[in-house]
């Protein structure tokens, strides 16, 4: 199948339709017409043509504009339907015209400083913390990008004539901080605003809505949401796919066919997973907040399966001291994992540049998974091991919560 049909035929189907039913349907709904069920996987790298002039036609309007090829597809590079109709799925949960996957989430997030600075737009603008490996790119330079990190108020301050792009994540990753995207889009002005939605998923969060012209995605995560897959993905409109298209074919960057497969098969979930695992860990943030051993709990408005939390001890002792819960860097699989960010997602960070960005050495990042909420709180409190102080019962629910219901949980000051 050529990997622009589905697209087409996507477009084509104007009829709203609620986010679950959109996880289950976009970019399949071709399948039943020709008398399938599982979307078919595609692993051919190339594509036999008789038509040697119409081949070139095709590539010569790919060079033009991005756009996908019509016709019969040339080369794995240029695009395949396994992956097409995986971005199809995700365009429409996050509500735009288009997307491009890539091989991981730094590639994607790559391909968009590339497609900037490609028109001379070199500078970033952009907000503490981010995902130790996004600080990293952005600090150290290597696509020869200029970054001004700034706080969400001096935004429009730090503009510049060359500024490209700025660069916002929101729940963020460690913190769990959340920013007023609307406020941050309308200082943003003519810039596009790139937010990056990895914790929040289209689930809990479509930025698109509050003005943000980029959606960045580490499919590796909750996307996929089982741990086997590495992918990433941007939303935006068709012009600026095209562009990523073009800096895909160019650097290499693309998604294996599997791997497609594999994301369209988690999309189908993702609404059902968020929000079990969310409840979960409202539950557990709530619990950890009135638990004396720890100091201080981090867990986002919107909810989600993401708690952050400092504790009084050795953070390090509660890493080893889980048995049930995993300790492993990433997020947003079935399983829950456990992580000290000061030492591996943001080491890389400089140590006065994550404590700025209030990354504690004492902060563990929880992504929260589908165990039941009893199995999770067992294996914690044994981790986070006794208190010589007074502790109290935190299995039963109690009054700290709010007036809707979310638990009552500390959050960084200004956020």
């Amino acid at each position: 199948m050529n990997p622009s049909s589905t697209h087409a035929y996507d477009r084509a189907r104007t009829t709203p339709r609620a986010l679950a039913t959109e996880a289950v349907h976009a970019g399949r709904d071709d399948l039943a017409r020709q008398g399938l069920h599982a979307p078919p996987i595609d692993l051919s790298t190339t594509y036999p043509s008789y038509d040697s002039r119409g081949e070139a036609a095709r590539i010569d309007a790919f060079a033009a504009d991005g756009a996908l090829p019509e016709g019969t597809p040339v080369y794995g590079r240029l695009g395949n339907s396994t992956v097409a109709r995986f971005e199809t799925a995700l365009a429409r949960l996050e509500g735009t015209e288009s997307a491009v996957a890539f091989a991981s989430g730094m590639a994607a997030l790559s391909a968009v400083l590339l497609a900037r600075a490609s028109t001379g737009l070199r500078h970033v603008v952009a907000v503490r913390p981010l995902y130790g490996c996004s600080d990293h790119l952005l600090t150290a330079g290597l696509l020869g990008s200029e970054v001004t990190w700034v706080d969400p108020a001096g935004i429009e301050d730090a503009l510049r004539p060359d500024t490209g792009l700025v660069l916002v994540e929101s729940p963020a990753n460690p913190t769990l901080a959340e920013l007023d995207l609307r406020a941050i889009a309308h200082a943003c002005g003519s810039v596009p605003l790139l937010a990056d939605n990895t914790f929040a998923t289209p689930v809990l969060q479509r930025p698109v809505e509050h003005g943000a012209r980029l959606v960045l995605h580490s499919a590796t995560k909750y996307l996929g949401g089982h741990g086997d897959v590495m992918a990433g993905v941007v939303a935006c409109d068709e012009e600026f796919a095209g562009r990523l298209r073009q800096v895909r074919f160019a650097t290499g960057g693309v998604l294996h066919p599997l791997a497609g497969y594999l994301l369209l098969r988690g999309l189908a979930t993702l609404p059902v997973r968020v929000r079990a695992a969310s409840a979960t860990a409202a539950e557990l943030a709530r619990r950890l907040a009135a638990d004396p051993r720890v100091a201080r709990v981090h867990y986002p408005r919107i909810g989600g399966a993401m708690v952050a939390f400092e504790v009084h001890g050795d953070p390090h002792e509660v890493i080893a001291g889980v048995r049930l819960v995993t300790p492993a860097v990433s997020l947003g699989s079935v399983d829950t994992l456990i992580q000290h960010p000061a030492s591996i997602s943001h080491r890389i960070v400089a140590e006065s540049d994550r404590h700025g960005a209030g990354v504690s050495d004492r902060l563990l990042r929880m992504s929260v998974g589908l165990e039941d909420v009893e199995d999770l709180w067992g294996d914690l409190d044994g981790a986070l091991g006794t208190d010589r102080r007074s502790r109290r019962s935190v299995s039963a629910p109690g009054p700290s919560r709010t007036a809707d219901g979310r638990p009552l949980v500390s959050r960084p000051g200004g956020r």
